[in-house]
């Protein structure tokens, strides 16, 4: 069924794909980003790609004047939220910034989103809510933990806010996506990741350094008690992600309350495995240096992808050979992001 969405961060990595998922699907897409860590170039290349466009307002999520207006003008059906800080180091570093914009912003989209008498909503949630797991893989029956960092703390945040809405007002409908490692492009080398300055997330950084634009990996410990010493996370293809969230949208369109889904392939890696991993899909060497642990990170987490299978009909169909050759492709083809 065609519907008029609303895409907080539409302009950034996730956001990104996701908006061409919905269009592609025939959805009418309105993005709202502030630009703070995205590009409208990057719905200028959604464009290209799929040969429909999404209406761009740039703005922030923390304005309810600018939501208020949104909602007034465009006939909105529901909302699918990114917009937020989301690495973990940084969040360490600047914890108020990842409060203020991660958990007081969220709440200012819901009060708009409820004056407007919108209630359907899929959140752009994080593993990271499971804190320290006690056991792998990690399910959806898993219990919450104490995230080990700001950023996993304000997503835990915004989910206990929407449980309470939803116990507040039976009409929201709301799906909360846990996800793991996004990584991976477009096959069209026209959208990525392009992270502003040096990159928090591990594959980017890889990608740097492969095309020249970065000196040296940075790997964060090697003491960790894995295969190889180095954390291990679920990286999963951000095509795949995208697909995920209109299958979540989907479902909620029908039900009611609160709705719990892990995004991953239940598969984990080590860095020092991703390192090769690239290097083999892309002939080239990377060098790395091991430097001291992250404040923050943790040894393993990966998931049990089986609920959203069962529920949403979805699973990961990218491999690893395909997340490495979609970076690779987009790093080459855009050695400087989109600022070419």
């Amino acid at each position: 069924m065609k519907q008029s969405i609303l895409v907080t961060g539409g302009a950034g990595y996730i956001g990104s794909h996701t908006t061409l998922a919905l269009l592609e699907a025939g959805h009418d897409v309105i993005v709202l980003d502030n630009l703070a860590n995205s590009s409208q170039e990057s719905l200028r290349r959604v464009e290209r790609i799929c040969g429909k466009t999404a209406t761009f307002i740039e703005g922030d999520i923390r304005d309810r004047e600018l939501l208020d207006s949104i909602f007034a003008r465009h006939s909105i059906q529901a909302v699918l939220h990114f917009a937020g800080l989301k690495a973990v180091g940084e969040s360490v570093q600047q914890p108020l910034a990842y409060y203020e914009n991660n958990v007081s912003g969220s709440v200012v989209l819901f009060q708009a989103m409820a004056a407007a008498n919108v209630f359907n909503l899929v959140f752009s949630s994080s593993a990271t809510v499971y804190g320290e797991p006690k056991e792998m893989p990690i399910s959806e029956s898993c219990p919450t933990g104490t995230p080990t960092n700001p950023y996993g703390r304000s997503k835990l945040m915004v989910e206990e806010i929407l449980r309470d809405l939803a116990i507040s007002e039976s009409r929201w409908s709301i799906a909360l996506l846990r996800y793991f490692n996004p990584v991976g492009a477009h096959a069209s080398g026209l959208i990525g990741e392009d992270p502003n300055g040096i990159p928090n997330n591990l594959l980017p950084y890889i990608s740097q350094v492969a095309v020249g634009k970065l000196q040296q990996l940075s790997v964060y410990g090697n003491d960790y008690p894995t295969v190889d010493g180095t954390g291990v996370r679920d990286y999963i293809h951000v095509v795949d992600l995208a697909k995920g969230h209109l299958k979540a949208l989907d479902k909620i369109t029908d039900s009611q309350g609160v709705h719990i889904w892990n995004l991953g392939t239940g598969q984990g890696y080590s860095v020092l495995q991703m390192v090769n991993a690239f290097e083999q899909a892309a002939g080239v060497k990377v060098p790395y240096a091991v430097v001291a642990r992250r404040s923050g990170d943790i040894a393993e987490c990966w998931a049990d992808p089986k609920k959203a299978a069962r529920e949403l009909g979805w699973t990961a169909e990218h491999s690893l050979d395909d997340m490495m050759l979609d970076t690779w492709r987009w790093q080459q083809n855009n050695p400087n992001g989109f600022s070419q």
